[in-house]
């Protein structure tokens, strides 16, 4: 019984974290530094979105919908570091960027 409830605990917070947006991205990966710029990028936007939140200046529902947009580049990133063995190739770290620049945008509005 103990181990069905603990389960399912950490279900509701593993799908709770994911509806949230990417959370903090590492940014001290060694030998990584394609990975590391994208991920300071992610983490700038993802604390841009919170403070704007909290300042009213964005509704739930707009944060919402910053926070999945961040969440699917992260999820490209991670397909792309899959393709290149954990790397990020320059026109990888290039289109991420393209993304990031038009979220950036995006936040607020």
């Amino acid at each position: 019984m103990n181990k069905v409830f603990l389960l399912a605990i950490a279900g509701l917070l593993g799908i709770t974290s994911y509806a949230q947006g990417p959370g903090h991205q590492r940014t001290n990966i060694k030998n990584h530094p394609r990975v590391n710029q994208v991920n300071k990028r992610i983490d700038n936007q993802e604390k841009r979105i919170t403070e704007e939140r909290k300042e009213g200046d964005l509704t739930k529902a707009q944060a919402q919908q910053d926070r999945k947009n961040l969440s699917l580049i992260n999820q490209e990133k991670k397909d792309m570091r899959k393709m290149d063995g954990g790397h990020l190739t320059s026109q990888d770290q290039k289109a991420l960027n393209q993304q990031l620049n038009k979220n950036s945008k995006k936040i607020g509005q």
